[in-house]
């Protein structure tokens, strides 16, 4: 079935995916591969950016492509969450996945939502957009 929207929640660690239609919703999570935790440090960097088991880089990417398949054919995309990795996976998406990325409508700034208070979000986010095309 081809979800019209989708709307992806994404930290470091943990990601929601949620693709919908008018009647119908659809919810996946997508775990990283990585134990680590963010460290917020003044100073810098506190080591080279390599986590236990692996490169940084190696891990997001992994992480990344799962997101991206659990997107899977959403015809518009809401990217949201509440740091740094929602725009990791848009640079990423720009990188990897270039139509995709054409399907993103927007990259928001978000807590940490239920499930159903993302896919409420999503659902009037979505509206506005379609308001703002005609496609009332």
């Amino acid at each position: 079935m081809s979800y019209q929207h989708a709307v992806v929640w994404l930290d470091h660690l943990h990601a929601v995916v949620i693709d919908f239609s008018l009647d119908n919703d659809h919810v996946q999570f997508v775990e990283s591969g990585t134990d680590r935790r963010q460290v917020h440090r003044k100073a810098g960097p506190m080591d080279s950016g390599k986590a236990a088991g692996g490169s940084k880089a190696a891990e997001d990417r992994a992480f990344h492509e799962d997101i991206v398949t659990a997107v899977g054919d959403a015809r518009e995309i809401l990217i949201c969450g509440p740091g740094q990795a929602k725009l990791a996976f848009r640079k990423e998406l720009e990188r990897r996945h270039p139509q995709m990325a054409k399907l993103v409508v927007g990259v928001e700034t978000t807590d940490h939502p239920s499930v159903d208070q993302l896919l409420a979000y999503a659902r009037k986010y979505f509206k506005r957009i379609d308001a703002l095309r005609g496609n009332a």
